[in-house]
């Protein structure tokens, strides 16, 4: 008997499973959270603030609001991947307009000037943006060594770079 079998996708499994989908969760809860501080709360508390603080505010607050964005782009692109509407290969090729890095840096000294609720959400959002970006690795994780007649070997390559980007 001559069966056709064909590998399992680990980083389509990944993009739909649970983990994915409370990610996604937090992920859009987050941005809209941040949204709902900045055009709110913090505008009142920014406008409080000493000239250097209200800099710092303005600074690390567009670099929250970048941040996000890429995440949340990244995050409906592969919930579009998880809804069939497009394959993950052509996911893959459409992340590379999204910066997961971007806004990854901060001045320490800007993050003591700015009010502590815009701290806890920048550092939500760089725990969301890690989380992301360990997801990604593992997702579109392409195997160092690759037989092209063995698809175990391509598979324990897949879980093996899973797991080495906790």
């Amino acid at each position: 008997m001559s069966e056709k079998s064909e590998a399992v996708s680990f980083g389509e499994r990944l993009a739909a499973s649970q983990a994915f989908a409370d990610l996604f969760r937090d992920g859009m809860a987050l941005v809209e959270e941040t949204a709902s501080y900045l055009d709110g709360p913090g505008r009142q508390e920014s406008k409080k603030l000493e000239r250097n603080a209200a800099l710092a505010y303005a600074t690390e607050s567009m670099r929250l609001t970048t941040r996000l964005m890429q995440l949340a782009s990244w995050l409906l692109l592969h919930r579009a991947v998880n809804e069939g509407e497009m394959s993950l290969a052509q996911a893959n090729k459409e992340k590379a307009k999204v910066k997961l890095s971007v806004g990854e840096h901060s001045d320490e000294h800007n993050i003591k000037l700015l009010p502590e609720r815009l701290c806890v959400l920048i550092e939500r959002s760089k725990v969301l943006q890690s989380a992301v970006r360990r997801l990604d690795a593992t997702i579109h994780a392409v195997p160092t060594r690759v037989e092209r007649s063995n698809p175990v070997e391509r598979q324990l390559g897949l879980l093996k770079a899973a797991f080495e980007h906790e």
